[in-house]
């Protein structure tokens, strides 16, 4: 069987013969420019898209940091935590009782593969062929097969864009973080979450748990300072692998939960039963399974 280059697409072929590491406004512009062409492909194909609570683009390092068991990690923990009862009912609750939800993986700049595009979650059904479809065809450890650095920049630029190309209401627009490393390449990382707060989007993250193979610092606490932001976001970091998929899962029901109360930036939403402390319109929770993110 023929090797996969690392992390092939339409996104990245339109973005290849560029150099975005120059921290200014043409380069956004032209890195803009150059992956609007993939990201409108995205919205056409599902321009059947329809009004949801929320539209999230799941972003998930698929660096050169990124081993097999990184990747496992990752993969099986988006999809337990979709198809989660505890994630359905939170959806069920909302106006709409639906999200939109997108998978992408990331490496370095110009490095994107769009695992799932553009999909409707109204119910179980939805959520178990989502879960399915990422089991599939997500990252099992091999998508880098040359240098692929760490764009956590790329990876807000680019779920940016796909929130931007989304057809359909959306009440709220949130980008999911999943990394562990630091921003190493491109656009620096708090340039590009300031154009996607400016824009109303909110920015949560969680780290991979830091003693796999990857950059071994508190990665929540850089996560909290550098890359969320927006109404109500968060960053968290389970204690061991094992306990990724619960932090996940929990992550995911906290932030569908939260979508009524994140109507303004100084929005502090109920969440006396986690024991959380406000910050501003970030959130510092304290989770038996989750490290404690300081601001």
């Amino acid at each position: 069987m023929t090797a996969t280059p690392c992390l092939q697409s339409a996104e990245k072929r339109a973005a290849s013969s560029l150099s975005f590491r120059a921290a200014s406004d043409r380069g956004r512009s032209i890195m803009k420019s150059a992956l609007v062409v993939g990201v409108m492909m995205l919205s056409e194909a599902h321009s059947q898209a329809t009004d949801v609570d929320a539209a999230i683009v799941f972003a998930v390092d698929a660096s050169g940091s990124i081993d097999a068991a990184a990747a496992d990690l990752q993969r099986e923990g988006h999809a337990e935590a979709i198809r989660a009862p505890e994630v359905i009912a939170a959806i069920d609750r909302g106006n709409f009782g639906c999200i939109a939800i997108a998978y992408v993986e990331w490496a370095s700049t110009g490095q994107t593969r769009t695992v799932m595009p553009w999909t409707s979650i109204c119910g179980r059904e939805d959520a178990q062929g989502a879960a399915a479809i990422i089991r599939r065809e997500g990252n099992k450890g091999n998508s880098c097969r040359r240098s692929c650095g760490t764009s956590i920049s790329f990876a807000i630029d680019f779920g940016a864009l796909l929130l931007d190309g989304y057809v359909g209401h959306a009440s709220s627009r949130i980008i999911d973080i999943s990394a562990n490393g630091t921003n190493n390449d491109g656009l620096p990382v708090e340039s590009s979450r300031l154009h996607a707060v400016g824009s109303g989007i909110t920015i949560n993250a969680i780290a991979v748990p830091t003693f796999l193979k990857g950059e071994r610092q508190n990665l929540v606490d850089y996560l909290a300072e550098n890359v969320i932001g927006g109404a109500g976001a968060f960053a968290v970091e389970p204690y061991t692998t094992n306990g990724y998929v619960a932090v996940l899962r929990r992550k995911m029901e906290l932030e569908i939960s939260m979508l009524g109360n994140l109507s303004s930036q100084s929005s502090t939403p109920q969440l006396a039963s986690l024991g959380r402390t406000a910050h501003g319109s970030q959130l510092n929770i304290r989770l038996d399974d989750f490290r404690q993110r300081k601001h």
